[in-house]
């Protein structure tokens, strides 16, 4: 069962590797040709040297390439070169040349296959992330997902880019390396070939050695990215709570830890590379050796030592270069481990037969009962109708699951099957198209959203093309417009990270006015006039009111006198709604909110 576990992982790999690489995969099979291509162009170069030194000079032609004496017999032979030995250097130079514009091309070529990689690798996350459940926000860090988007995609891409098209090379040195160089001299060759299979099996087992400790590094790395984007975005309430110690004494100890962790994997790395240079160090050292000794006893031509000697160091680099490779794919693998975690995440999905109606109707909640994940559960058995265009007030105590009943109306949370349904106009809302029903849902938080964009772009980021008139109906309706206009650059003012450079009260208004901006046939308010003094509340409320009628206004708040104009109240407690009709009605009372209303004072009473 593990084992198939194990299959079936490593093909949805494969098929996500596919995926990123569409668009990019034929300018990497022009690389790994333009690599093969350089290989034998590096290889013409030792042969030319063994022509020159053995031929040339030595006048012995015995056992040189048929091909490098074809070509000095068009040029008049062997002693017709020796008279012109300007054509050595330019053989030289044209290998070389040969060479070199093969690299670059190489270089050309991988570069766009992989920038082109990078580029899809990021478009896809980045539109993947935006189709997925609002739950896998909830469960997962910002900044860890920052890192899998940036780092990780990195590594793996630098992995495709500068080792996997290596690949031909190094095959290609290894095996004309291997064919020249026992077509020299076949106990030599054993020599320098013995350490071919000892550096590989070294360079598997350091692979599965190292494995462990760059998946750790890298998940590190994800919590040190997320310390850094709680603070930077909340830098507001460090500052205000004089937490700066703390939070840096956190960060300090996160970042001690993901330092250690590095160090350890570099000494497992040095060690890796001095054990592998001492390895080759010993095998060009009985190269050097056993080969003069042939050299001396007649056994090998002076040329035919000196084109070995640069075999060998062509031999040697491609198995040491394999090794690195190998390490390497095991940081990749890590990489593409924690990116194929977001990849494979299913995303928010529609029925095929996906409603668009009319959203203008009654709203109906019936039976409905939710708990999140791993939670107990938070609302219970709620049944409540919202007639169409109605205003209605939503009021309970921190965890009663008021706003727990929007995320549900806005489907950002789905309802398990059995746990009851909620409608508009008649129809499920589990049968809408989700982008058809947020768009007709206009929703306000308590803790708004600002872009760094200006006021203008803000407010008017749910239209397509506004007007500045329509941007300014809206942002009077929210109380915003006069507020915008003492900015010196009006609605062109630019706002901050997360609205920083606004106050709370300034944020929310603004927040208001981009959902009025949506026009959307249903407005839902959490608690997003809790920054707001009583008076300009008032305000807000009384333009809602007047400007919008036809519209269904959801008010949710813990404040008597946002609801208590409301053409109905509801009451939630523990999950459960305890009361529900007027504020007339319910003040009369001696249930929670009758309560809530002597405990609020005056903000209870008439107004």
């Amino acid at each position: 069962m593990d084992t198939n576990k194990q299959n079936t992982k490593k093909k949805g790999k494969l098929k996500l590797v596919a995926r990123f690489l569409s668009g990019s995969a034929h300018w990497f099979l022009l690389s790994a040709f333009l690599a093969l291509f350089t290989s034998f162009a590096e290889m013409l170069t030792p042969q030319i040297v063994r022509f020159t030194v053995d031929g040339v000079i030595g006048g012995e032609t015995e056992g040189l390439s048929p091909a490098a004496l074809a070509l000095a017999d068009r040029l008049g032979g062997v002693a017709a070169v020796r008279e012109r030995l300007w054509l050595i250097p330019l053989a030289i130079l044209a290998a070389a040349l040969l060479a070199v514009g093969s690299r670059y091309l190489f270089r050309l070529f991988n570069s766009l296959g992989a920038e082109t990689l990078v580029k899809r690798m990021r478009d896809l996350l980045f539109t993947h992330i935006e189709k997925l459940p609002f739950s896998f926000h909830m469960k997962n860090q910002t900044g860890d997902v920052i890192q899998r988007c940036t780092s990780d995609v990195d590594t793996v891409k630098n992995f495709l880019a500068e080792q996997l098209t290596q690949v031909f090379r190094i095959l290609t040195l290894l095996i004309l390396s291997s064919v020249f160089m026992l077509s020299m001299n076949v106990k030599l060759s054993l020599i320098a070939l013995a350490s071919v299979p000892v550096l590989f099996f070294y360079s598997l087992l350091f692979h599965r050695k190292i494995s462990a400790s760059f998946r750790a590094c890298d998940e590190t790395e994800g919590k040190l990215s997320a310390i850094t984007q709680e603070n930077l975005t909340g830098v507001r309430v460090v500052r205000a709570f004089g937490r700066e110690d703390f939070e840096r004494k956190r960060f300090a100890e996160q970042n001690e830890k993901y330092a250690s962790l590095w160090v350890r994997l570099s000494a497992i790395f040095s060690f890796y590379w001095g054990s592998t240079d001492l390895i080759a160090g010993l095998q060009v050292m009985l190269i050097v050796l056993f080969g003069a000794k042939l050299v001396l006893t007649g056994e090998m031509l002076s040329g035919e030592y000196i084109a070995f000697i640069s075999y060998n160091a062509m031999l040697t680099w491609p198995v040491r270069m394999l090794g690195r490779m190998i390490a390497n794919l095991s940081k990749a693998t890590v990489a593409l481990d924690r990116i194929a975690y977001i990849a494979n995440e299913p995303e928010e999905s529609d029925p095929e037969d996906a409603l668009t109606p009319d959203l203008h109707g009654d709203i109906a909640f019936e039976h409905v009962s939710f708990g999140y994940e791993g939670k107990g559960e938070l609302l219970s058995d709620i049944s409540l109708r919202i007639p169409a265009g109605s205003t209605v007030g939503i009021l309970g105590g921190t965890g009663s699951g008021k706003s727990t009943l929007a995320a549900l109306l806005d489907r950002l949370y789905p309802l398990e099957e059995g746990k009851g349904r909620i409608t508009i106009g008649g129809t499920d809302i589990a049968r809408i198209k989700s982008r058809w029903l947020r768009q007709n849902i206009g929703f306000v938080l308590q803790e708004p959203f600002l872009f760094s964009r200006s006021l203008k772009e803000n407010i008017g980021i749910t239209r397509r093309d506004p007007t500045e008139e329509e941007i300014r109906r809206a942002a009077s309706i929210a109380c915003f417009e006069e507020t915008a206009d003492s900015f010196a650059d009006g609605f062109d003012t630019f706002v901050g990270e997360r609205g920083v450079t606004l106050s709370g009260g300034q944020k929310q208004r603004a927040a208001i006015a981009r959902t009025l901006m949506s026009e959307a046939p249903i407005l839902i308010f959490d608690d997003s006039t809790s920054a707001l003094d009583a008076e300009t509340d008032a305000k807000i409320r009384a333009a809602l009111r007047e400007k919008l009628k036809g519209t269904t206004v959801i008010l949710i708040t813990h404040r008597i006198n946002t609801v208590m104009h409301a053409d109905n109240i509801v009451v939630l407690d523990r999950g459960r709604i305890v009361e529900e009709g007027t504020h007339e009605e319910l003040a009369a009372g001696q249930g929670v909110y009758a309560e809530l209303c002597r405990l609020q004072g005056e903000k209870g009473g008439a107004r």
